[in-house]
């Protein structure tokens, strides 16, 4: 703890969770002998990707980590091997794992890791979904998973494939408090926030709010990138200069010199960007929102995908901002 005159700041490390075992009754009644064995949390991850790899890294430091899967059983398989994990081959693998962790592209690859998870894990778990989805796809699950006893958070996060590197995601919950108690040792292993937003959904609901922001500063930052080469600016000089004003974010940071240079690796896909775009349109439509932002980003990232840039970077946008 480092105290100064004006304030006082606490640091610690987030302790795995670590569950005892029940005291072991004898036939008096009496307690037998304890000699405060504990059991240690085991996690599965699903889903190793640009994201995910680094998530379940975190997980396998803290030595909570025991088993992976991924599409890709080759990727799952080196993963394993390198941290003395297990490689899922069948839905049995995750039957002793107290938390399960999703990190995938698709609602149908959600609700079809669920389906499997449903008959594998035990009454009292929880599966925890990192994804980006719809709002209903999350409720889908946990209506699923209900029907074993399983528990089930809609937790996407924020923060890049950097924050995911780092341990310094944010994550934004929905479901259970319970079931966020059940996951919040995993959870701390890669967050930087964890914030239970409400009931069921109203994680997906905050990162469709977030994707409106990041689609809305990507179209800003690019454009005005843009303008700046027309304008004949050196980057050198334009960037330190905005991101030291009240035009500073985390795009401009994380990648104005790359973009600048033309260099696009992901990253967050422009694919992956506009398949939450779609999601966050029907939303907005549903509530009757004016959304010009997501109108436009939903134009031009489908343009990139069109010219076969989908893997390149969100900020491959700048691209179409040059113009001609």
């Amino acid at each position: 703890m480092r105290c100064s005159e004006s304030s006082c700041t606490r640091t610690y490390t987030p302790v795995p969770a670590l569950h005892r075992r029940r005291p072991a009754i004898a036939r008096d009644g009496s307690l037998k002998p304890q000699h405060n064995r504990v059991t240690r949390m085991k996690v599965g991850f699903i889903g190793l990707g640009a994201m995910g790899h680094s998530m379940a890294g975190h997980l396998a430091d803290k030595g909570l980590l025991a088993v992976v899967g991924n599409r890709t059983q080759s990727k799952a398989e080196a993963f394993a091997l390198a941290r003395s994990v297990v490689a899922a081959n069948s839905p049995a693998a995750y039957a002793d794992c107290d938390a399960v962790m999703l990190c995938v592209s698709m609602d149908a690859d959600v609700l079809e890791n669920v389906a499997m998870l449903v008959a594998a894990m035990k009454p009292g778990s929880v599966v925890v979904d990192h994804s980006t989805v719809s709002v209903q796809t999350a409720r889908t699950a946990k209506a699923m998973l209900a029907e074993r006893g399983i528990g089930f958070l809609d937790a996407p996060v924020s923060g890049g494939v950097e924050g995911a590197r780092n341990g310094k995601l944010s994550i934004m919950v929905g479901g259970e408090a319970s079931d966020l108690e059940k996951a919040r040792a995993a959870l701390e292993a890669y967050a930087l926030r964890i914030t239970h937003m409400g009931a069921s959904g109203a994680g997906q609901a905050t990162k469709a709010v977030n994707q409106v922001l990041v689609a809305g500063i990507n179209e800003a930052v690019c454009e005005g990138l843009a303008l700046g080469e027309k304008l004949g600016l050196e980057a050198d000089k334009l960037l330190p200069t905005l991101m030291s004003g009240a035009a500073g974010n985390w795009f401009l940071d994380k990648r104005g010199a790359t973009m600048m240079r033309d260099e696009f690796v992901p990253g967050f896909k422009c694919a992956h960007l506009l398949k939450d775009l779609r999601i966050v349109r029907a939303m907005a439509n549903e509530v009757g929102v004016r959304a010009n932002v997501i109108e436009q980003a939903l134009a031009d990232y489908a343009e990139l995908v069109e010219q076969g840039r989908g893997d390149e970077d969100t900020s491959a946008l700048i691209s179409l901002k040059r113009g001609g």
